[in-house]
């Protein structure tokens, strides 16, 4: 089963996601990329679920997270990423996101059905 996995794009086409990887090691990229492969092919076993939100976590180097939400079937969003240490903040930052992506979605689906 393939499953779309999507970085998650602001209104004003900030992508949270892709300012953390960019800063990333090589080796932590390569880890990082590794796991969204894995995403990709439905692989979902790394994942823990908090308050609607994913934390897919890495077992390496300080312990990366990559946060995320599941949009349907087969869409995952991601919402950014970071290490074990900064973990509570980072997941009260993507919450906030996966919000802002919700609200956005219901405001550009009620204005489809016009």
């Amino acid at each position: 089963m393939t499953i779309r996995v999507e970085e998650y794009l602001r209104a004003d086409g900030a992508n949270p996601f892709r300012r953390w990887f960019d800063r990333l090691d090589p080796m932590a990229a390569v880890k990082v990329t590794v796991a969204l492969g894995r995403l990709g092919a439905g692989h979902r076993s790394a994942i823990k679920w908090l308050r609607g939100i994913g934390e897919y976590r890495i077992d390496w180097g300080p312990g990366y997270r990559i946060y995320l939400a599941q949009d349907g079937p087969d869409l995952i969003l991601l919402l950014g990423g970071g290490t074990k240490r900064r973990q509570q903040a980072d997941l009260t930052r993507a919450t906030e996101l996966h919000q802002e992506y919700q609200a956005r979605k219901g405001t550009q689906a009620s204005t489809r059905r016009k």
